[in-house]
């Protein structure tokens, strides 16, 4: 089976050893999104609100670089410093998914990259 590296710079360019995402048959790998602005790579101003928008305004951004949207994907894994902002994540992710909702987990992290509050990787389900 082939791989195809996804990328666009409408997200972020990757900060290290890995791809934006990667194809593999039917599914999406995609890497780890914090709130880098892409034209800056720059944190985006404002709190978690700002900081996990921006987030799913990256994952949307390589989604739609693979060919699809958010509506494929299947799994979510969502990684945050302080867990009180999990009701942020819920409101906000209303309005980027629309049911059937994607698998999902929340993660409370010590630390992220560049001092991020959020940060989220996602699996892409296109077959």
């Amino acid at each position: 089976m082939t791989r195809e590296i996804i990328r666009t710079d409408q997200a972020p360019q990757a900060i290290g050893t890995y791809s934006q995402a990667v194809k593999s048959g039917t599914r999406v790998y995609i890497s780890g999104q914090i709130p880098l602005v892409p034209e800056t790579m720059e944190m985006v101003n404002g709190g978690s609100e700002q900081q996990i928008r921006r987030v799913f305004d990256n994952l949307l951004a390589v989604a739609r670089a693979a060919g699809g949207g958010l509506e494929h994907v299947a799994k979510l894994n969502v990684y945050l410093t302080d867990l009180s902002d999990f009701p942020i994540v819920n409101q906000l992710m209303a309005e980027y998914f629309s049911e059937p909702y994607p698998a999902r987990a929340a993660i409370g992290v010590a630390e992220l990259p560049k001092g991020a509050k959020v940060e989220m990787d996602a699996v892409m389900e296109m077959g």
